[in-house]
């Protein structure tokens, strides 16, 4: 995911550096909100690690 989001960063830098407004404003759009989403997976995937790894205690 976080791969996509580079991707579309790029691609909007590549769009406004030509000139194209729109495509570039949707590209950074999307490439923020896959790198929201990337971070939230991301947290929820380290909380469930550390929830997980604790042994009980008797």
């Amino acid at each position: 995911m976080l791969y996509w989001a580079v991707v579309f960063f790029i691609v909007a830098i590549i769009a406004a550096v030509l000139g194209f407004g729109g495509v570039a404003g949707a590209a950074a759009g999307i490439a923020e909100i896959l790198f929201f989403v990337f971070l939230v997976l991301l947290v929820i995937s380290l909380i469930m690690h550390v929830v997980r790894g604790r042994s009980p205690r008797p």
